[in-house]
């Protein structure tokens, strides 16, 4: 029978391998180069080398050959780079088969061409985030990295820069390369070859990276050049380096914006990445991501992207089928800081029928798109005026978004449960629609979640879901959560979650007095854990939702106002002292509103519970803020002083001449 294509390259494999264990030179040198021309560009093939043993034996090949034997090291080291080149599993073979010390050997060869081949190997290894870190504190490293910078080979010296943009991350490391001079050395690689001056950009962006010290350093090279460097390379013919001079450009603005205060730069930088946007390849791929960062949080930066059709231009990238895995996600992020504070940005994009696009890319097989595709939709979701019409609680957007709660990956959970809550808030009162999708299930199921990031983002969308719902939603969501896990919520270890259980509750009891009933179930242990938590709490934020949930209590009935009475009068001096004697605005309103609901007169028990405020000394204390500072403070102390007068005076208080000055 004839023998098949792929039985026939599986055997040729197998005896190439066996021909590197020859004894002969020549073969070796021939089998070498068919080994390296085999794999090049093919992931398939290096996969079957690799699982075949290919990758030990040809170390074995450079180590055991000495430094007269120049063309077998610089074939041996080019086939280990080639393993490595873009490819994780090439290049964790080569580590584990100990051939990193050995290709740095070969940057001290006497022959340039063997140098050339250990240099172009190591930088295929450091293309790879699975590279070994340089540790730059050691002397003796930093010393053999400012060797690599200041050689005459471009390979090595691309090698240096390549070790700095891997391992250069903390700010100590920063500091201690600019110290050594790496900073004026890169400077210099920036006048080099097209590899040199790519990366070195590369380089610097890293070193300069939220360090406005080095930055400062970085701007006072060559007699304060440095940074006109950087801008004129924003118009070089090649688009990778006008794309890596933009970014070093991004990351001193970020740090030290004061350097790049010229809107005329930043709109220059901006029409130069739209431009870009259209390159094929790696630099069409990096594009989105450094335009996201450039107007990440400035209004300003993002109205200009927007005068210049940057929404239209990404958004008709969504329509190609054949858009590939990272410029997808790095559009999407674009569209999201586009779109993130924007009201005429979110009007375009609902008017070119994106939403559609993006809510495919939320069922997209890579982790890193689905996520990006929440956050596209999480800042598109902020629009009030949409929210307010219901276009987001659709079954279309509502049924991947719930079932993203159960992805595997735990950012696109957080990413999916930081869109539904913007989503559940809806003003028309159609939450039924994601409660109905098995959402709010969900969103309890992950409320009890190990993951703390979890708990938070769910019961945030607990909170936003029970936001003015009706009644009868209100009932089906405290039904499902249960009065003990919204109770150990509350007391939740995390402050951050306790403030979202509390403003949960907070909403729950905003209603009529079926509404404030849900607290007092099974014994009121949801009202004793507020309690507590008012009077033990550290945080201000905790405290003012707790005291505002006891507000919201006293509008209810004379039993609801009773319990909200003993919450707060169970010490002494009573917990409403210090929140009206506190600095933080916040808590000094939210305690009069307190003092505002329990003193509201009608009650058949207000005069008492006057009397017994009075007697905790928190009419005195308000009295002496009649002046407060805060506007609404010191409005609502007027009121509060208006409803206990009448009972006051049939006490037998006088109010001080300052007072009723100040309030009559």
């Amino acid at each position: 029978m004839p023998t098949s294509a792929s039985s026939t390259s599986s055997n040729r494999t197998e005896v190439l391998i066996s021909l590197l264990r020859s004894e002969s030179k020549e073969v070796k040198l021939k089998a070498l180069r068919e080994v390296k021309n085999q794999i090049i560009g093919n992931r398939t093939k290096k996969l079957s080398y690799i699982k075949l043993g290919a990758v030990p034996k040809i170390l074995e090949i450079l180590s055991s050959s000495d430094d007269s034997e120049s063309l077998i090291l610089i074939q041996s080291a080019a086939t280990i780079g080639s393993f490595a080149c873009g490819v994780d599993v090439g290049v964790k073979a080569v580590l584990d088969s100990g051939a990193f010390p050995h290709l740095i050997r070969l940057l001290s060869h006497l022959d340039d061409k063997v140098v050339d081949a250990g240099a172009r190997s190591l930088k295929m290894i450091y293309q790879s985030k699975l590279a070994p870190k340089y540790e730059f504190h050691k002397a003796e490293n930093m010393a053999f990295l400012l060797s690599l910078l200041n050689s005459e080979n471009e390979n090595v010296t691309e090698l240096g820069a390549s070790i700095i943009t891997h391992s250069c991350e903390t700010t100590a490391e920063q500091k201690a390369l600019c110290e050594a001079g790496a900073l004026s050395r890169l400077l210099i690689l920036l006048k080099g070859s097209l590899n040199q001056r790519e990366a070195s950009l590369d380089s610097l962006a890293a070193m300069t990276e939220n360090n406005s010290e080095v930055i400062a350093k970085f701007v006072g090279l060559n007699s304060g050049r440095a940074l006109n460097s950087l801008t004129e390379l924003m118009k070089d013919r090649y688009p990778r380096t006008r794309l890596l001079a933009s970014v070093c450009l991004i990351v001193i603005d970020h740090t030290s914006p004061n350097y790049l205060q010229d809107i005329g730069i930043k709109t220059k930088l901006i029409m130069i990445l739209i431009e870009l946007l259209e390159e094929p390849g790696r630099v069409g791929d990096e594009v989105p991501f450094a335009l996201a960062n450039l107007i990440a949080d400035k209004e300003d930066l993002q109205q200009i992207a927007f005068e210049v059709n940057a929404l239209d231009k990404l958004c008709s990238f969504l329509h190609q089928d054949t858009l590939l895995t990272k410029r997808l996600q790095g559009i999407l992020l674009a569209i999201a800081e586009l779109c993130s504070r924007l009201e005429n940005c979110r009007a375009r994009f609902m008017s070119m029928q994106a939403l559609n696009l993006v809510t495919n890319a939320l069922t997209h097989d890579c982790a890193e798109v689905r996520t990006a595709a929440c956050i596209c939709m999480r800042s598109v979701t902020r629009s009030v005026k949409n929210l307010s019409a219901g276009h987001y609680l659709d079954d279309m957007i509502v049924t991947p978004l719930v079932h993203l709660l159960h992805d595997q990956c735990t950012s696109v959970q957080v990413a999916a449960l930081k869109t539904i809550s913007n989503i559940v808030v809806d003003f028309t009162n159609r939450k039924s629609v994601f409660i109905q999708c098995g959402g709010l299930k969900d969103l309890v199921l992950l409320s009890k979640s190990m993951d703390s990031t979890l708990r938070l983002n769910s019961v945030w969308a607990l909170r936003n879901l029970m936001f003015l719902a009706e009644s009868s939603n209100k009932e089906r969501i405290v039904s499902e959560i249960t009065a003990s896990t919204l109770t150990s919520l509350v007391c939740d270890p995390e402050p951050f979650i306790q403030e979202q259980a509390l403003a949960l509750v907070r909403n729950l009891v905003d209603g009529g007095i079926s509404c404030i009933e849900h607290v007092f179930v099974e014994g009121g242990i949801i009202i004793n854990a507020v309690g507590r938590q008012v009077r033990n709490a550290s945080k201000s934020e905790v405290c003012i939702q707790g005291i505002y949930i006891l507000g919201n209590i006293s509008t209810g009935s004379e039993s609801h106002k009773e319990a909200v009475m003993h919450q707060l009068l169970q010490e002494a001096p009573s917990v409403l002292i210090k929140f009206l004697k506190c600095s933080d605005a916040r808590l000094r309103v939210a305690a009069i509103w307190c003092v505002v609901n329990l003193t509201y007169p009608g009650g058949p028990g207000s005069s008492v519970r006057v009397a017994r405020l009075r007697d905790s000394g928190i009419i005195s204390q308000i009295k002496c803020m009649v002046n407060d500072p805060c506007l609404d403070a010191k409005f609502r102390v007027r009121t509060a002083l208006e409803q206990c007068k009448p009972v006051l005076g049939c006490l037998g208080v006088k109010l001080s001449a300052t007072t009723e000055q100040g309030h009559f």
